[in-house]
């Protein structure tokens, strides 16, 4: 397997691309759109990635670095929602910050990742399982807000709609 920082970092890289592209592209009515009621629309996942990236995974790797514990995250509490800004500019936002942290993550070696601290709810961890938690954190809002973008296309498909059945948040009530 390669090493762990091969696959994070390009995972890491490529989520501000993947949302500039996606703000750039799509109408704000769309990025706006919840899938159901009380579900994250693709502008609430870029919001709690924007929280993420601004208190959460570069302020962790500082504590790791430093041998000092941290807090758990609670995005219901801890996090904010659409600000009313543009998409444009969360994403822009969003890949700026993204861009210091992936210069913190490149200063990193191999003997980093084993540090550890105690996480407030999850007890000990390491730098490493860190990291590869933000990779997937990414990936799976991502892919929540490519979901929730679905929707009304899914709906609206006519016969196709049946080989979306693993996407459609209608039949999930």
């Amino acid at each position: 397997m390669s090493q762990p920082m091969d696959w994070i970092l390009p995972v890491l890289s490529t989520t501000p691309e993947r949302w500039d592209a996606l703000c750039e592209n799509l109408s704000p009515e769309l990025l706006r759109r919840k899938p159901e009621p009380g579900e994250w629309s693709a502008l609430d996942c870029l919001c709690h990635l924007l929280d993420t990236e601004k208190y959460v995974f570069p302020a962790r790797v500082k504590a790791f670095l430093a041998g000092q514990d941290f807090p758990a995250f609670n995005p219901d509490v801890d996090g904010a929602r659409d600000t009313g800004q543009t998409p444009a500019v969360l994403a822009a936002e969003f890949a700026g910050l993204r861009a210091g942290a992936l210069a913190q993550l490149r200063t990193l070696v191999p003997a980093d990742l084993e540090r550890g601290a105690r996480h407030a709810e999850l007890g000990p961890v390491t730098l490493g399982q860190m990291l590869q938690e933000w990779a997937a954190h990414d990936l799976m809002h991502t892919v929540q807000a490519e979901r929730a973008l679905m929707q009304p296309f899914i709906a609206q498909c006519g016969p196709w709609r049946a080989y979306f059945t693993d996407h459609d948040a209608a039949l999930k009530k």
